[in-house]
């Protein structure tokens, strides 16, 4: 499958973005950008995206229109990250997602309109995809001496719930050791018997933009290791199919938490290759600014208006791209009296909760059931009443971005019942709730308790928000949607 953006404009943009980088993040500490080598010109660069295509093992004849408009992601630029491989042991941070150029039998992209009410596996007949070669699989039939698979939430295969502690096995089709990062509840720190197999950590991993979506910090954890012990970090990149969002409020330091490492908004609109230019040249490591051997290898024919439609679920319950795009709204039900929908086939899509059985307003239901990713899915076997929102159009979604409406409207709906549940569920013994670790600030849920609008609560976070985007601005790689 080949994938299309706008045309031979975006992809020239994107790659002279990716080239004025390097000034503005700096060489300094080994921090290298790699768009098809600085020395040439943009429209050389284009030239050689030919050369990558050729490299992704299929027989499709391409006319050269296409090439000048295909998507290509930095696993597929095999030329620019194989060589600094050569005689190095590799450490690779993958899961599921890790598929070379999201290659698969099925075109999202070109279905249009509803495409995004389509499970990840299934194409619009409800018959499975297949997809194309694992970035694993790749490195190792290009002859990469692979020592080990480090496993960020949910495992390698992306299967294991929310939270779930995931094992070490080996990969029975490779032998390669699988390393869980994830334990306890969130994320652990790689151990130093593994730092001694390795000399290279590649990173290809799919993330969604946002700050409890755990994967960043695995990665931050895992730079902090390798700047420690002089580990370089290659990040293949990867599109943020939210990258067009920024918004929500900063982190504060008394909430980092295992849903939220660092001063970001909840939506930050940058790649995980920018996310990683940022924490090296902010000095977030413990080893200071810079100090990270890093280099990204950038997608081709990106930029952040791009509609990146995902073919596989980067997450369990993140089943289908609507699910993407409602995540940043919807998952701050989260351990709230209110289900998001976990144990049923649209979880992020819908919400509801018993405690709205007599709310008129309420009158969509579902029923949680047990199954892979949600096991014990909270009210399982129980009615919940809420709102279905897979009606409203993706273009109002997208639009809306952060939307504090639907958690605002089921506050209040809740307190106007006879419900004598708390909205916000536990308490923890520091005094917040889960809601503001999601958040990053008890701010917007004081301000919900105290009856101000969602458009009040958002003006309250602007300011801090407009710092965020000057410092974002000198990290990205791509032409940015503003």
């Amino acid at each position: 499958m080949i994938r299309k953006t706008s045309g031979k404009l975006s992809l020239i943009l994107a790659v002279v973005i990716a080239a004025g980088t390097l000034g503005a993040c700096g060489e300094s500490g080994g921090t290298t950008v790699s768009s098809q080598g600085y020395s040439s010109s943009a429209f050389e660069k284009i030239e050689d995206v030919q050369t990558d295509s050729s490299r992704l093992g299929t027989t499709e004849e391409t006319e050269s229109d296409d090439i000048e408009t295909q998507l290509i992601l930095g696993d597929e630029r095999f030329g620019q990250y194989i060589p600094m491989l050569e005689g190095k042991r590799v450490a690779l941070f993958s899961n599921q997602s890790g598929i070379v150029g999201d290659e698969c039998s099925f075109d999202y992209d070109a279905l249009g309109e509803g495409a995004d009410l389509i499970h990840f596996g299934k194409d619009d007949k409800g018959n499975d995809v297949t997809y194309g070669e694992h970035v694993l699989d790749a490195l190792i039939r290009q002859n990469v001496d692979v020592a080990c698979v480090l496993s960020p939430e949910h495992g390698f295969r992306g299967t294991s719930d929310a939270g779930e502690g995931v094992d070490d096995s080996i990969d029975p089709a490779t032998g390669v050791p699988l390393l869980s990062l994830y334990e306890d509840n969130r994320s652990k720190a790689v151990s130093e018997d593994t730092l001694e197999t390795f000399d290279v950590l590649v990173v290809d991993i799919q993330d969604v933009g946002l700050r409890f979506y755990t994967y960043y910090i695995t990665m931050f954890d895992l730079m902090d290791a390798c700047s420690e012990h002089g580990k370089s970090v290659i990040i293949l990149d990867r599109p943020n199919p939210n990258g067009f969002l920024v918004d929500g409020p900063i982190l504060q330091n008394e909430l980092i938490s295992n849903v939220g490492r660092l001063p970001i908004p909840v939506a930050h609109g940058m790649t995980l290759g920018e996310l990683a230019l940022m924490i090296n040249g902010e000095g977030w490591l413990q080893t200071g600014k810079d100090s990270c051997d890093l280099t990204v290898i950038t997608c081709l024919g990106y930029d952040h208006n791009t509609m990146h439609y995902l073919i596989k679920p980067p997450s369990p319950n993140l089943k289908d791209m609507r699910a993407v795009y409602l995540y940043p709204s919807t998952c701050l039900f989260e351990n709230t009296v209110v289900s998001v929908g976990r144990g049923t086939e649209y979880p992020f899509e819908t919400y509801g909760s018993p405690y709205l059985a007599d709310m008129k307003e309420y009158d969509y239901n579902f029923i949680p059931v047990s199954m892979e990713g949600a096991v014990s899915p909270m009210y399982r076997d129980k009615t919940c009443y809420g709102r279905d929102l897979r009606t409203i159009p993706l273009s109002d979604i997208r639009n809306n971005g952060l939307n504090l409406s639907y958690l605002i409207d089921a506050y209040n709906a809740i307190n106007e019942s006879s419900c004598e549940a708390v909205f916000w569920g536990q308490k923890y013994n520091d005094g917040h709730y889960w809601i503001d670790y999601l958040m990053g600030t008890d701010n917007v849920r004081l301000m919900i308790e105290d009856g101000k609008s969602a458009e009040k609560i958002k003006a309250s976070w602007k300011e801090e928000l407009d710092d965020f985007k000057e410092k974002r601005r000198q990290y990205l790689l791509y032409t940015d949607f503003e």
